[in-house]
């Protein structure tokens, strides 16, 4: 055999046998191995003794050694286990077979309808859209609810977040988008929920219609990069759909969970906790995942609702103000409101949609500001009409306010199987207003 024979056999068999590390250290967060060379952020692929494989991610790098946080628990893995550097990276496969499947952050299957049949793959991480490629919004993207659509009209491609306390009506709020909007293609990511409100959200919110939605799970029993991660791949898949050139609705619940997973991962990598104990790369990931929606010209685009769960119904809570910051628009949802028994419980006059005013028509536009003021005196001077202190026609302005009172609160109620298409709903707010 000749050297240049023998060279090249020795270069085959590289090739044919990847390098491998050797796990050195466990503890309860990361998982330290020696042996390779990995960048951060790699994902290396780990044999456990038992036969089974797991994945990780590249978060420490010191001198000969490297540390990884696993997708699952760290319970199983062993001293001496082998690694090896996923050259792939995290890909999510797409495809028009995604479409009416409940999937995990790493594709595979939740429910029973067997594997998924794609061809294609799409990196979970990509860069937002470039600032001077993205669309103007000048569409009005119709949800099928009264209070959004005719005082807190969303735009096509507009970013929202739905802000509210635990048990006021966030879910309830979601499916109604979900059924009310007629995108071609509807994303939806449960990240950190309870396992048993999956199916629930299912039967009950989209009434186990599937047709054209797609749905990305990690709930909280999952680990915290399952967590985190959940979020980019359905991001990911939307972004696929938006560039086939189609409109896709996503909706994320809650961006709470997925910053509580950052924290997480954070923390245990020694990061500073700052207010209310999140690390400063919890406020930089928001960014990172928010700005990838959006209208891009020459392609389709993502209209975003984002639901943040907010503690003791705090909008001061870092998380919260962090995504109003970023978003689009917030639509508050009312404790007091679900109190006296009205749903959707919308706080018009503390929600607001920054693209609103360049997509409607200005006879829509007079009739909004007219309601939101006519609603506004009413609420300010509530107390003094309960007990009877006001006495009708001190202000004329306000005496329209009161002879309207039931018609406003009944335009801000809506059944949750009661949709609405926009016309009808601007000839009611007109109606109202005029």
């Amino acid at each position: 055999m000749s050297l240049q024979t023998l060279k090249a056999k020795l270069k085959n068999d590289f090739q044919l046998s990847p390098k491998y590390g050797l796990i050195t250290k466990i503890t309860p967060t990361i998982i330290y191995a020696s042996g390779l060379a990995p960048s951060l952020g790699d994902i290396v692929k780990i044999f456990k003794s038992n036969g089974e494989t797991a994945l990780g991610m590249v978060t420490i790098i010191q001198n000969k050694e490297f540390g990884f946080t696993p997708f699952s628990f760290v319970e199983g893995f062993r001293v001496g286990d082998k690694t090896i550097l996923d050259k792939e990276g995290l890909l999510f496969p797409v495809g028009d077979s995604l479409l009416g499947r409940v999937l995990d952050p790493l594709g595979n299957p939740l429910d029973d309808k067997g594997e998924l049949h794609t061809t294609q793959t799409t990196p979970i991480i990509s860069h937002p859209i470039k600032a001077m490629k993205r669309g103007v919004i000048d569409e009005i993207f119709p949800v099928g609810i009264k209070a959004i659509d005719g005082i807190l009209t969303c735009g096509k491609g507009q970013k929202l977040g739905i802000f509210a306390g635990s048990g006021v009506g966030k879910s309830t709020l979601m499916g109604m988008i979900v059924k009310g909007t007629q995108a071609p293609i509807k994303v939806i990511a449960l990240i950190g929920e309870r396992g048993r409100e999956v199916p629930e959200f299912i039967h009950k919110n989209l009434n186990n219609n599937l047709e054209n939605t797609v749905l990305i799970v990690a709930t909280s029993d999952d680990s915290a990069l399952m967590r985190k991660y959940g979020a980019f791949s359905a991001m990911a898949v939307a972004e696929y759909f938006k560039n086939t050139g189609r409109d896709v609705l996503f909706i994320m619940d809650s961006v709470t969970r997925f910053a509580m997973a950052q924290r997480e991962i954070g923390l245990a990598l020694g990061e500073p906790p700052t207010s209310k104990g999140y690390p400063p790369s919890v406020l930089s990931l928001l960014p990172q995942l928010m700005e990838r929606a959006g209208k891009e010209e020459g392609k389709g685009s993502i209209t975003a609702f984002f639901t943040v769960l907010v503690e003791g119904d705090d909008l001061s809570d870092p998380i919260a103000d962090q995504s109003r910051s970023i978003l689009d628009g917030h639509i508050v949802l009312s404790r007091e409101l679900t109190d006296f028994g009205i749903y959707p419980p919308i706080n018009i006059l503390n929600s607001a949609s920054r693209v609103s005013n360049d997509i409607i028509t200005p006879q829509h536009k007079d009739a909004m500001r007219k309601f939101r003021r006519l609603y506004s005196l009413l609420k300010e001077n509530e107390i003094l009409i309960r007990i009877g202190s006001y006495q009708k026609g001190s202000d004329a302005e306000l005496d329209e306010a009161i002879d309207k009172k039931s018609a406003m609160e009944g335009f801000i109620k809506q059944d949750e199987n009661e949709l609405l298409n926009f016309n009808e709903t601007l000839q009611q707010l007109i109606k109202i207003s005029s």
